[in-house]
């Protein structure tokens, strides 16, 4: 069975640091390495005269997940292109808007908004400073600007394959996911997930139940926010208790204590979301069957050096499974609890939704056109 292997070790977690509204923010650059360091792999690029700039929502920059994603790309290009970056934490949806109005008072040459809620500070600002240059995570601007490059990600494609895994694998019948806020980039990883699960079911014949979420109705369970890791784990151990032995948290930092809840449970297993939380997640590391990733580093690279390079473009990036934008992370611990018959199905179902042949769709998909 799945858990006889599982490591149980318990790890404590780190409280986030979140830094208040107007603090100064700090420079972050690439230290070159010492001559004869252990484990450098190459030197730290020629400096530049650039500064990339971000402005994180709520959760923090040590969310383990898309905040921590978007600081991902910035530092990859500190090291690989030679820029500074400046990284401001909000604490609150009251600090997006000073945040980024601190940030048009830096010498940033690219200030990257992480997620939807930031969508006004950044539209606001984007159109009273048309000088500035802004990448936007999650979200269009209401009125498109020639400032702005909405970083966008049909996630729904990569959940509606660890939608499948779950149903694949759950032995109970049951799975489950909830949201931190009733969002698009949230909604849409619920979306494709709950198909996910009902296309194995239409597959093979069965049954498994999806708690937490109804597609349809565009309903489900949400924790209110990002940041109250004690709820996740509430909302989790109420799943539990209904029977579901695998949960999909959609809620940053608050998907911690659905982890948390897993653990204590013993025979409960998660599919982590925006990055690979084997990695991001370590101390749960065991836990995680596999992840729903969006590559948003990868994305706040590209745009770093398309700004860098002065090829910026307004037009839209759309991360999906065919541009690698999105994608199922490894299985990890569970390589070989995952039956082969089960991964070739996932492999093969990927390439008919990039084929066309299977649709995925979700009212939260982007739509840029």
């Amino acid at each position: 069975m799945k858990q006889w292997a599982r490591v149980t070790a318990v790890v404590g977690l780190s409280a986030l640091v979140l830094a208040a509204c107007g603090e100064a923010p700090e420079d972050e650059t690439a230290a070159p390495a010492a001559s004869g360091d252990a484990g450098a792999s190459a030197p730290a690029a020629e400096e530049v005269d650039f500064t990339g700039c971000m402005v994180t929502d709520a959760g923090g920059v040590d969310d383990r997940s898309f905040n921590e994603a978007a600081d991902r790309g910035l530092s990859q290009a500190v090291e690989e292109l030679g820029i500074e970056k400046t990284v401001v934490e909000s604490s609150s949806e009251t600090d997006y808007t000073p945040n980024v109005e601190q940030l048009v008072q830096q010498d940033c040459d690219l200030i990257v908004g992480v997620g939807f809620l930031l969508a006004g500070a950044v539209g606001e600002a984007a159109a009273a400073n048309p000088e500035e240059t802004f990448a936007l995570i999650d979200s269009t601007l209401e009125e498109p600007a020639d400032n702005v490059k909405p970083l966008l990600f049909n996630t729904a494609e990569a959940a509606f394959l660890g939608g499948y895994l779950a149903a694949g694998m759950t032995e109970t019948g049951t799975v489950a996911t909830f949201g931190g806020i009733p969002i698009p980039p949230v909604t849409i990883f619920m979306d494709g997930f709950v198909d996910g699960v009902a296309y194995y079911n239409e597959q093979k014949g069965t049954d498994v139940q999806v708690l937490g979420w109804d597609k349809d109705a565009q309903d489900g369970t949400f924790t209110g926010d990002f940041e109250n890791q004690a709820q996740g784990q509430t909302v989790t151990e109420n799943f539990i208790g209904q029977g579901a032995d695998i949960i999909l948290p959609v809620a940053g930092p608050v998907g911690l204590g659905a982890a948390a809840a897993a653990e204590a449970a013993g025979d409960v297993d998660l599919i982590w979301v925006d990055s690979d939380g084997y990695e991001s997640a370590s101390q749960y590391g065991p836990l995680f069957i596999s992840s729903v990733l969006k590559n948003i580093d990868a994305a706040v690279f590209d745009a770093t050096q398309e700004t860098l390079e002065d090829s910026f473009s307004s037009e839209p990036y759309v991360g999906t499974l065919e541009n690698g934008g999105v994608g199922l992370a490894p299985y990890h611990d569970f390589e070989d609890e995952v039956p082969q018959e089960l991964k070739d199905e996932i492999t093969a179902l990927q390439d008919q939704i990039i084929s066309g042949e299977v649709a995925v769709e979700s009212p939260a998909s982007p739509s840029v056109g």
